[in-house]
């Protein structure tokens, strides 16, 4: 059975004891103050705005993150929900794993993140390939982690060089400069918040670490860009979704967070795209 390290992780990044009874604190304000004061207040972590109980179903910043901790998602993942992924432009999980292999290679025989691994399809591939000294399947979702492990079992893999890790993306449990590579398969736009997520990643990988991730470019209908650029925080605040709108909204990402050296391979909707720390 694959060696399991539980990190604490609430939602929307809330970890430690003092955010969390800043957060108590700031509902109970919910029951009292205006609205006007409450909308100043923020997750001093993940930057997401606290709100009332009244107001909770206007908000899906959470929804996308939620949607993959149910057992039914879990179990769907790798029998239609992933295959899906096609009419955007996925090339399928063995051209993906060539392709980021290409990207990764200056990081062969460290350690690598699977973040947001979901049921570990990537995870298990790399353990697989043997290119990695350590293999860290990352989650926010119990059940995608029980899924992965049930998958672990089946395939026979070994846990010498695997560990599931349940953590959120924008509190990740490393030391700095730890990571050589971390990869992020069809994700980033389901994170709560890219720029946290990124500057933490950032913030763990190695001098010279790569970063590798896949997701979608809404771009192929231009005259559909400007209303897309209008309501997608619209869209982001009811589906918890985001939306990225050309190649150059992800290097600049990548660029605020220290990373550097972008590149990146297009195909319709789908992106894959590297960066690397700066040294």
């Amino acid at each position: 059975m694959a060696a399991t390290l539980a990190a604490a992780a609430a939602p929307r990044a809330c970890v430690s004891p003092a955010v969390t009874a800043d957060k108590e604190v700031a509902e109970l304000l919910a029951e009292a103050a205006p609205e006007g004061k409450l909308s100043k207040l923020a997750c001093p972590i993940c930057y997401q705005p606290f709100m009332s109980a009244s107001d909770q179903y206007l908000s899906g910043d959470a929804s996308a993150t939620e949607i993959f901790r149910t057992s039914l998602v879990s179990f769907l993942y790798e029998r239609g929900w992933r295959q899906k992924f096609r009419w955007g432009g996925f090339p399928g999980r063995k051209r993906e794993l060539e392709m980021a292999k290409t990207y990764l290679k200056p990081t062969i025989g460290g350690t690598i993140v699977d973040a947001s691994c979901g049921s570990g399809l990537f995870s298990r591939l790399f353990v697989k390939s043997g290119l990695y000294s350590l293999v860290v399947a990352l989650d926010f979702s119990e059940n995608m982690l029980k899924q992965c492990n049930e998958y672990v079992k089946q395939e026979n893999i070994s846990d010498e060089r695997l560990a599931l890790v349940r953590a959120d993306i924008s509190r990740l449990p490393f030391a700095g400069g730890s990571i050589d590579a971390v990869h992020a398969g069809a994700a980033i736009h389901c994170w709560p918040s890219p720029a946290c997520a990124v500057a933490e990643i950032s913030r763990v990988l190695r001098p010279g670490g790569v970063f590798v991730a896949t997701t979608f470019v809404e771009d192929v209908i231009p005259l559909a860009i400007p209303i897309l650029r209008i309501g997608r925080p619209y869209i982001n605040r009811i589906t918890g979704m985001n939306i990225f709108l050309s190649e150059a909204e992800l290097e600049d990402l990548c660029r605020a967070c220290g990373l550097v050296d972008f590149t990146f391979v297009r195909n319709g909707l789908y992106i894959m795209f590297s960066a690397t720390k700066a040294s």
